[in-house]
């Protein structure tokens, strides 16, 4: 007869317990670009306003925090210059390349 394992419980992943300073920020948001994903941009400036604090991102964005969760949420349609003031505040800035041909 065999023992039964201990069934452990798995918790859902957070990228935001992973993004604990700039460097992982830039690294994440960088590949997240990548994927040219829209609704995964805006998760991940979630993701990494969570990391920081919402609180303190709403308020250095000049946005209500429920604003900031609406702007961030899956569906959501934000503004440009939303996401602009939101990625400003959380200290990250978006640059352009050259697209790679065929991509």
């Amino acid at each position: 007869m065999t023992k039964a394992r201990p069934v452990r419980k798995l918790h859902p992943f957070d990228a935001a317990r992973y993004l604990s300073d700039d460097t992982a920020v830039a690294e994440y948001l960088s590949a997240i670009l990548e994927e040219g994903d829209t609704e995964l941009l805006l998760l991940a400036l979630g993701d990494i306003a969570r990391a920081k604090g919402m609180s303190q991102i709403a308020k250095d964005s000049g946005l209500g925090r429920e604003s900031l969760y609406k702007a961030l949420a899956p569906g959501a349609k934000p503004r440009f210059d939303t996401v602009l003031k939101v990625a400003k505040a959380l200290g990250v800035t978006f640059s352009a390349q050259p697209a790679q041909p065929g991509a």
